[in-house]
């Protein structure tokens, strides 16, 4: 079985490094808001280009916050996209305000920044651009249009740690960037963990006080918070890992060009990278019309895939509305995410590849 992740791979290559980074923390006695983590926030936001990171428990609550940061709530409208994970949304409606939805481009799978304007109303307050599978949203037209009508954006970068518009690192572009560092993320944690980025000193200051309860002195709440706190150890381990992120996703291009070399003129559609950005494949993801078959097929060829998203948002039953999609609704039928790891094999690329192309012209 080739799987879709392979963790143990990982911890064969950094597993004593991490255990000593663990063995730093519990050493220190400090396990929560402590010198790790503000160094990783240091370390991430001058990675990125923000000038202020602020680490939260989660990239679902680094949407959230991001969102209640800016004041937007019950009344207000945010744009956003339908094929995303569901947190990207709920950090919209958690707030009391309403989800805007556009279309998405068929080729990159991002919003169609042209069908934006159009949904702008005299409610909306923000636009929630969603960087998925590691590709950049074309942020230049889109910041044009939230300047013109005094929007704020926020980045969804939940998936693309490392990838550039041009020459700025997503989560450096908008008002504010959201990362999760979910362990499977392409800068993962043994856990949740999240963050939020941004060049705005009053934001970034206010941030840290609702991720830990309201307060900028214990005990002294300034205003209603939660408690949304990147752990110390947690902290430690991705300031260590970090350090292999660039060398990391260069081997998820890599492989990416691999797979392309090898599904080229087949029956399947490979992913794009649009000129302007560069595309670190947190999933490499093809479309076929006989998706279903084909990953049932792989499977029983012993190749574990995965299917990002089956259903769109809008479509879900939480918020089952009016909306017509219909790039969304059917790119959603056909895409299928193959493996995609640092530590993915050459051969295993291969062998998948070959069951590919053996089988996907004859559904």
């Amino acid at each position: 079985m080739i799987p879709f992740m392979n963790f143990k791979r990982e911890n064969d290559e950094i597993g004593e490094e991490m255990l000593q980074v663990i063995r730093r923390v519990l050493t220190s006695g400090q396990f929560i808001l402590g010198e790790e983590t503000e160094k990783f926030e240091d370390e991430f936001s001058k990675y990125i280009g923000a000038k202020f990171g602020i680490g939260v428990n989660s990239g679902s609550d680094a949407l959230y916050l991001a969102v209640k940061s800016l004041g937007i709530s019950t009344g207000d409208e945010v744009i956003t996209v339908s094929h995303t994970m569901i947190s990207t949304v709920d950090a919209i409606t958690r707030n009391g305000a309403k989800p805007i939805f556009v279309d998405i481009d068929p080729k990159t799978y991002l919003m169609d920044v042209s069908q934006v304007e159009a949904k702008i109303s005299d409610k909306t307050c923000a636009i929630l651009p969603v960087h998925l599978y590691g590709q950049a949203v074309d942020m230049d037209p889109l910041m044009e249009i939230a300047e013109k009508h005094g929007l704020y954006v926020i980045e969804d970068a939940c998936q693309a740690h490392g990838a550039k518009h041009r020459d700025a690192k997503v989560g450096s572009i908008g008002d504010i960037g959201c990362f999760s560092f979910y362990p499977t993320k392409n800068l993962g944690a043994y856990g949740d963990g999240g963050m939020l980025t941004t060049s705005n000193k009053e934001l970034a200051d206010k941030l840290r006080r609702m991720r830990n309860y309201g307060q900028s002195v214990k005990y002294y709440h300034d205003f209603v918070g939660v408690n949304s706190r990147l752990d110390e150890i947690q902290a430690a381990v991705l300031r260590s890992k970090l350090r292999h992120l660039d060398e990391w996703n260069e081997k998820r291009r890599k492989t990416a060009k691999l797979y392309n070399d090898l599904l080229f003129n087949t029956e399947v559609t490979t992913p794009i990278e649009k000129d302007y950005v560069k595309h670190v494949y947190h999933l490499y993801v093809i479309k076929h019309k006989h998706r279903d078959k084909l990953q049932e097929y792989l499977l029983k060829q012993g190749v574990q895939t995965l299917i990002h998203y089956p259903i769109p948002v809008h479509n879900q039953r939480a918020y089952m509305r009016s909306n017509k999609l219909p790039k969304t609704e059917k790119i959603c039928s056909e895409i299928l995410s193959l493996p995609i790891y640092p530590w993915l094999k050459e051969d295993e690329v291969k062998t998948i590849s070959e069951r590919i192309r053996s089988k996907c012209g004859s559904f």
